[in-house]
């Protein structure tokens, strides 16, 4: 339960980065039953700023979306603009992408923007090193990691958003579980006296350089012991395969752009394995995307048609894709939450794989940002 709405886990949350979820409306995702929606703190802080956020009355009621909101901290930017930030004790100096420009994101900064924001769900800055790193650079990210945690979790107000803390550590499981402990200690007394601890842990760091594989084996090692009474959120990572390992593992949150990027590029996922729908098999093929699928698009839509709306570059071609990717991203969390109820997760992930394997595309990766 959270002040905008519950959230029924394992839960994929769309990720909106600046503030929309790519080619859909807020009603779309309504209709679909997304739950929790993200948006990028890095980004919204360069534009509109916090400023104008504020006066908005926040980005859940700007962009009209009446559901729980996860804002990321900027963490992930301290990776993926590495040519374009500098880190030292006191933050991350950042050259704007958009134009040139130099910011300065401090964790309170990152907490300052993410209550502008009006967040459901706030993630603490840290630091994310690329993978395969030397231990000293891991250590170093973890060491900072939690210096930065302490001073988000000092820098929030009481009647702010819930604040998650990262995990990092990389591929070294001993870290990792030395870092959780290290976060699950830390106690900060509030503006009013009260001592304040984190409300959930995320495992950040991942699917940055890695092999899948190893991934998979550190979450299935370091999952469990992220504690069961807060939620435990897996950061960034969505193909379907690394979603069910996830929820094996004892995850309840994940998020990534995979389904709508993909989405916009042609490659959709099915019950039966991926579809690269702009491939010429699919000019006659008039049948839906995926005859057991119940979306708006499987419902009224061929796979012909589709093709011809990729093919050429017709807005509506990735409105209908996103769509139906997200809804199948979100009926694979729903029929995983039900498998769970009744005892039958692991005989339900296996018929899932076996049918995904009849096309291994549907277990390619893909980058992470939108």
């Amino acid at each position: 339960m959270t002040p905008h709405g519950v959230i029924e886990t394992p839960i994929f949350m769309p990720v909106g980065t600046v503030g929309s979820v790519k080619s859909l409306e807020p009603r779309a995702l309504i209709e679909m039953r997304a739950q929790i929606i993200l948006g990028n703190t890095y980004h919204l802080w360069l534009r509109p700023g916090a400023e104008l956020l504020r006066e908005v009355g926040g980005l859940r009621k700007w962009m009209h979306w009446p559901g729980p909101l996860l804002t990321d901290s900027g963490g992930f930017q301290v990776f993926s603009l590495s040519e374009l930030r500098k880190i030292s004790e006191d933050g991350v100096t950042f050259q704007s992408h958009l134009d040139g420009s130099k910011h300065f994101m401090s964790p309170e900064t990152s907490i300052l923007v993410q209550e502008a924001i009006g967040a459901t769900i706030m993630m603490v800055l840290d630091v994310c090193p690329p993978l395969p790193s030397p231990p000293k650079v891991l250590r170093q990210a973890v060491d900072q990691s939690t210096r930065w945690a302490e001073r988000c979790l000092r820098a929030r107000k009481p009647e702010s958003g819930a604040l998650f803390a990262i995990v990092q550590g990389g591929l070294d499981p001993t870290l990792r579980k030395e870092h959780l402990a290290t976060l699950r200690a830390l106690r900060v007394p509030d503006s009013t006296g009260e001592t304040q601890t984190f409300d959930g842990y995320a495992l950040g760091g991942f699917s940055v350089g890695e092999k899948p594989e190893e991934m998979a084996g550190v979450i299935a090692e370091i999952a469990p012991a992220m504690p069961a009474v807060h939620p435990r959120y897996l950061m960034g990572v969505g193909r379907p395969i690394d979603l069910m390992n996830g929820v094996e593992a004892g995850i309840d949150m994940f998020d990534c752009v995979m389904p709508t990027r993909n989405a916009r590029n042609g490659m959709l996922f099915t019950n039966r394995g991926a579809v690269r729908i702009r491939q010429a098999r699919y000019t006659r093929d008039h049948v839906p995307l995926d005859p057991a699928c119940e979306c708006y698009c499987c419902r009224n839509f061929t796979r012909s048609y589709l093709r011809h709306l990729h093919m050429n570059n017709e807005i509506l071609g990735a409105v209908l894709s996103s769509h139906h990717n997200l809804h199948f991203y979100l009926q694979l969390m729903r029929k995983a939450r039900a498998a769970i109820l009744v005892g039958g997760f692991a005989a339900f992930k296996k018929e899932q794989i076996e049918n995904w394997r009849e096309n291994e595309e549907v277990l390619d990766t893909t980058p992470k940002e939108s």
